[in-house]
């Protein structure tokens, strides 16, 4: 991201960004885990039947080799998650995931765009997709026989926090998802768009004001021994990093990086310490949760043919045996059950 982008809407994060700084743990973590998070949109832009299946394909045939040949400390292959967005629902555009998943090289979870349709139609539609993701397609997993799914939301606007009303809706959101079974949310950061909020670089627990939108501006971050994995609110956060790249650049032009996978921001060297030092913490365990379009092909061309996974799970494991760090290269879900442990 340029200037332009670093003064954008900077009212929204630069606060919260100077005292993470602050208040920024020294030294390595033990641990750190690796996610990507892709927004998995195989009918962007309404294309033919045949190009959203070629889309998908093309994941389906490129990534378990990828994943193969990029093998993290505990020797386990590399892992990506689809969030795939409802309103987009094919079943042979999900069952090549599926057998991602089933490979355990992928994984999938929810994604959903919707924009004032109310609470009911919002139910709805999330029953309804939930039950199919599970019941059709085997994915998802239970929880003391209910099932869960992660989520991000489309267009950032979680808990309606767009500050024009658009792309949500719902002040009550965080409460909707946690009684849907969201085990918790992986959208931010949004910078530079209008509906960021949030804590920066930090897991935490947010409690939902249905009075008013935005409810996840603030909340208990999950510490260890502190909260362990008792919830402290209604919805768990794990963003990604947020971080300022000065490399090349002069000191008052700064890069914004946000952690996307993208053909405008490729995956480079220097990127993987700034992930590391900018990832949330919890005791000895640090999370670096990635985010792409990667049904694009402009971005897939880069992830897959390009190289830019490869570079990304060989240049963070070197990164991390460099600094003496185990890495894990996980699914969103196991992302989740890592910060669960460490925080116990």
């Amino acid at each position: 991201m340029n200037l332009g982008d670093l003064t954008r809407n900077a009212h929204l994060w630069l606060p919260q960004y100077l005292a993470w700084r602050r208040a920024k743990p020294s030294g390595n973590p033990a641990r750190l885990w690796l996610t990507v998070a892709d927004h998995y949109e195989p009918n962007w832009l309404q294309p033919t039947r045949e190009v959203a299946r070629g889309r998908v394909d093309t994941w389906r045939n490129q990534w378990p080799a990828i994943a193969d040949r990029n093998r993290d400390s505990a020797g386990r292959p590399a892992r990506y998650t689809f969030f795939y967005p409802q309103e987009e629902y094919a079943p042979e555009l999900l069952d090549p995931l599926a057998e991602l998943t089933a490979q355990g090289v992928g994984d999938v979870e929810i994604h959903i765009h919707h924009d004032r349709e109310g609470e009911r139609d919002f139910l709805d539609r999330m029953n309804g997709f939930i039950d199919v993701l599970s019941t059709r397609h085997g994915l998802l997993r239970k929880i003391d026989g209910r099932t869960v799914f992660g989520f991000i939301h489309g267009n950032w606007a979680l808990d309606n926090s767009h500050p024009d009303g658009i792309w949500c809706g719902l002040n009550n959101e965080l409460i909707l998802l946690r009684d849907l079974g969201c085990y918790a949310d992986f959208t931010l950061p949004a910078v530079p768009d209008p509906a960021h909020c949030g804590m920066v670089n930090t897991v935490y627990w947010a409690t939902d004001d249905p009075s008013r939108p935005r409810s996840h501006e603030s909340g208990a971050p999950v510490r260890a021994g502190l909260n362990g994995n008792k919830a402290t609110g209604d919805l768990l956060i794990i963003p990604g990093p947020l971080a300022l790249n000065w490399t090349d650049r002069p000191w008052y032009k700064p890069r914004i990086d946000t952690g996307e996978l993208a053909e405008n921001d490729r995956v480079r060297e220097e990127r993987f310490a700034l992930w590391i030092d900018s990832a949330p913490r919890i005791g000895d365990d640090a999370f670096v949760k990635l985010f792409t379009h990667g049904a694009q092909e402009r971005n897939s061309n880069c992830l897959l043919a390009g190289g830019d996974l490869d570079l990304l799970y060989s240049g963070m494991k070197r990164e991390c045996e460099r600094r003496g760090i185990e890495i894990h290269f996980a699914s969103a879900w196991e992302m989740y059950q890592a910060t669960q442990a460490a925080a116990q």
